[in-house]
């Protein structure tokens, strides 16, 4: 198992060992500026192939330039724990039997047999070696095992190797190790080092060790700011793409308005070419007509003449002049006929007709682009007042599939159904025994029109006529058999309904039967409720003047300040559209100066889409997917262009 699990190491870690320019295991690997390692020798192939007078040689991987030393890209900083990974590699190589021929001579290339392995150096050694190794002052106190015990050993390499010990590699203080770091050289220093070269003022000298840690805590505070900043990135990343999606969608929806639209006006002009050719074609028909009865009466006439001549040319041929004679006064009397020959005349007024086309496309455009979303007050209906047609504090509203509004008015304690022009249809009360309404708050409408409504302590649920369908309790009453409940808003998808208990701080969400999925606790819980086709439940905090969102498990997803002009301004109604975006209606604090505002799934504003309601609270989509406010006198339908 432990052979299998390095060989999987090997493999995944290779790729990370090798020099991306030779793609062999790195031989006296370099660092460049960029954080980059390569082989020394493949560096200097590199740059053996620039102008000579190059003083900067370009990373092949990010094409950043490192200044060359002027000791030469031998002073390039070295790769010393890839040199030692990569070591230890070989190692593990030749213990798995994966290297062609194990190293089993001494390092001092004297070919001699190696008995001993230096944990410190990664060095095989030989006996005299050993003997040597020990004598020395710098690799005295080095661990030294056995060849055969270090290949039959299970323990990982980490665990046996003690801190490697480096040296001074200047001034000839090769016996001595580093131990200090000179802030002001930014180098490595032993003590002869401090002594002789970095003992004046200027210089500060740290412990490597308190170097080490306060280096690592800077790197680990910056990769933290990193982390903060990547978190940014992903949820602008993701909002930008959503706000792809939608362009992308409304794009389509755009280009599908066209063609619906330009369909429709070639239906109108199709229609309107049929009723002009209809009358172009009546007319001719009658004219035509009397044309034609020009050509019979002229016809007729000839005919007769015609008879009449050819008789008489017969009579004159065949009779002799006595019998013409006696026949004189009949011939005379039929030759009359010409006096009778009466032609109607060309009549070449009625033969012209023609049509004087309007220019369509240049009396009026197709249609107008809208580049930023806008909403256009199509309809309102109402007025303050406690008639069937009048509200004294429209709250909620809900549309049926059929474009029907509901419309809940919280101090009247009534439900009203009004058509979707607003026309009045019927409403039902506190009191109603057989509606059984007593105080009725949120509304929502299912696509299989059913009405939820929030009702004091119970979710009731209405037929599209405003008939009692069903009932539910979300929460049971407490152990004193009394309720802090205070059902306010409700809001519904395809398969859940989720009920704002602003009592008891808690968001319940139920099947469509009202069977309890979850029950979710936000002191943050207010009057108005969504749930979004992303999954998640988003609400309005108006004290607390933030727009949240939660997912289904309680878990905050973003918490964002709702602000008119700069100034904090208190949010009402919440409405989510199946693009993911997100509509709140805004109070700026003075009645008549309110808004409606669309912000992203991530909860980053984006642009104004209404302004100078009076007092809006809660909205609703019509099936045609205009937005239906509640003003708390009128209600106003607006379209989206």
């Amino acid at each position: 198992m432990a052979e299998a699990a390095a060989k999987t190491v090997w493999k995944i870690s290779k790729g990370h060992l090798e020099c991306p320019i030779c793609c062999c295991l790195f031989k006296d690997p370099k660092m460049l500026d960029c954080l980059h390692s390569f082989c020394l020798k493949c560096l200097e192939e590199m740059m053996s192939r620039q102008k000579p007078e190059a003083e900067k040689i370009t990373c092949p991987v990010c094409r950043r330039e490192t200044q060359v030393p002027d000791g030469g890209l031998q002073s390039l900083a070295s790769s010393f724990f890839l040199s030692s990974v990569v070591d230890e590699v070989k190692q593990q190589e030749a213990v798995l039997g994966e290297a062609s021929a194990p190293t089993t001579t001494c390092d001092c290339r004297e070919g001699k047999e190696a008995t001993w392995r230096c944990l410190d150096c990664s060095d095989n050694l030989c006996q005299k070696c050993r003997k040597a190794h020990g004598r020395v002052k710098p690799t005295r106190d080095h661990q030294i095992i056995s060849l055969g015990d270090w290949q039959e050993s299970k323990i990982p390499p980490a665990e046996h190797s003690k801190p490697i010990t480096r040296m001074c590699t200047i001034h000839r203080h090769h016996d001595h190790p580093l131990c200090f770091f000179c802030d002001t050289c930014n180098t490595l220093i032993c003590s002869m080092c401090a002594t002789l070269y970095h003992r004046s003022a200027e210089h500060n000298l740290l412990k490597i060790d308190d170097t080490i840690r306060s280096f690592r805590s800077e790197v680990d505070n910056i990769l933290q700011k990193f982390e903060k900043c990547r978190q940014r990135f992903k949820s602008t990343e993701k909002s930008i793409e959503h706000a792809r999606n939608r362009l992308q969608k409304k794009l389509a929806q755009a280009r599908s308005d066209i063609d619906v639209k330009a369909e429709a006006e070639i239906t109108k002009i199709r229609n309107k070419a049929k009723l002009l050719t209809d009358i172009v074609n009546k007319i001719g028909q009658e004219r035509d007509s009397e044309y034609e009865k020009a050509l019979t009466h002229n016809r007729d006439q000839m005919e007769r003449a015609d008879q009449t001549i050819a008789a008489v040319n017969d009579l004159m041929r065949q009779a002799d002049d006595f019998e013409l004679l006696e026949l004189k006064p009949k011939v005379m009397h039929n030759l009359e006929f010409q006096k009778e020959l009466k032609f109607e005349p060309a009549n070449h007024g009625p033969s012209f007709i023609g049509v004087r086309c309007q220019d369509v496309v240049s009396v009026a455009d197709l249609g107008e682009v809208c580049v930023s979303e806008k909403c256009q007050l199509k309809k309102e209906f109402g007025k303050e007042g406690t008639g069937d047609e009048e509200f004294d504090f429209a709250a909620a509203v809900a549309c049926f599939t059929n474009g029907d509004i509901v419309v809940a008015d919280t101090r009247l304690n009534r439900l009203s159904l009004f058509s979707s022009t607003g026309r009045y249809k019927t409403s039902v009360a506190k009191g109603d025994l057989r509606h059984q309404l007593e105080a009725p708050l949120g509304v929502a409408g299912t696509h299989d029109d059913l009405l939820f409504v929030t009702d004091k302590k119970k979710v009731k649920v209405f037929d599209t006529e405003l008939q009692i369908v069903r009932a539910f309790t979300p929460l049971a009453d407490d152990a004193d058999g009394r309720s802090k409940s205070k059902l306010t808003a409700v809001a519904v998808d395809s398969q859940r309904v989720a009920v704002a208990d602003t009592g008891r701080k808690v968001i319940s969400v139920h099947n469509l039967d009202g069977s309890l999925i979850a029950s979710i606790s936000n002191n943050m819980v207010s009057d108005y409720l969504a749930i979004s086709n992303f999954g998640c439940l988003v609400f309005t905090n108006g004290e607390g003047h933030s727009l949240l969102c939660i997912n289904f498990k309680g878990k905050e997803m973003f918490s964002v300040k709702t602000l008119m002009n700069g100034k904090a301004a208190k949010p009402a109604g919440v409405l989510c559209d199946d693009d993911e975006t997100i509509y709140v209606a805004v109070h700026s604090g003075i009645r008549g100066a309110s808004e409606v505002q669309r912000y992203d799934s991530n909860g980053a504003f984006v642009a104004t889409v209404a302004q100078g309601l009076y007092n809006p609270l809660e909205m609703a989509f019509t099936p045609a997917g205009d937005v239906v406010v509640a003003d708390l006198h009128s209600v106003k339908i607006f379209e989206r262009m």
